[in-house]
């Protein structure tokens, strides 16, 4: 399944909340009409997209996972129940989808002899040429998954501590203690580099 182009971008006009759109469409598939499934790919790719690579930190994979994500979410769309917003689910399942890489990308480095020339961001020189949104990325990769997901979530894609928690299926606390210990892991990795941030 390929993920449709942007000009073939749906044009949503009303006065209906974003969840209300989600579920007539959803309810349309369910009964038949799949082109209804079109648009909400067209909704949510973006989203997904930079979820899936903002949590990866890896820009190869991110169209072959974005496109598991939706090949699920198609099979089980009609095991939706309606009971949370379409992209808390959505959501959970590109979440899911990034662990499963993950998982086997740690499998694969049990193999893979470690390049000298890594970089090791946080002990780095000073230097006014820092790429400083690559040189975030690469301290937000250092973080551990279960703070990573939560960090990104919240800080970079903008959603709220409730629907972090329901994704992740855990409890709003665990969540603000998480991205709390994410923060402050971060500063710590990113205090060599204060003047360049701060330029």
């Amino acid at each position: 399944m390929d993920l449709p182009k942007e000009q073939d971008q749906f044009d949503f006009s009303g006065a209906k909340t974003e969840r209300e759109e989600d579920f007539e469409l959803i309810r349309s598939f369910i009964k038949g009409d799949e082109t209804t499934f079109r648009t909400l790919v067209i909704k949510h790719k973006e989203k997904v997209r930079n979820l899936v690579f903002l949590t990866l930190g890896d820009a190869e994979y991110v169209d072959d996972i974005s496109q598991d994500v939706f090949i699920s979410v198609y099979h089980k769309l009609a095991e939706f129940r309606f009971e949370s917003k379409f992209t808390t689910w959505l959501y959970r399942i590109t979440v899911n989808k990034c662990r499963d890489y993950l998982r086997k990308k740690r499998v694969r480095s049990i193999f893979v002899p470690i390049k000298d020339s890594d970089t090791d961001y946080g002990t780095g020189p000073f230097s006014e040429n820092v790429d400083i949104p690559n040189l975030v990325r690469s301290a937000i990769e250092k973080l551990p998954e279960r703070l990573r997901i939560p960090l990104v979530m919240r800080d970079i894609e903008g959603f709220s501590y409730k629907e972090i928690a329901d994704s992740l299926g855990t409890e709003v606390g665990t969540i603000k203690s998480r991205i709390f210990r994410a923060r402050e892991t971060l500063k710590v990795i990113l205090e060599p580099y204060q003047k360049e941030l701060k330029a």
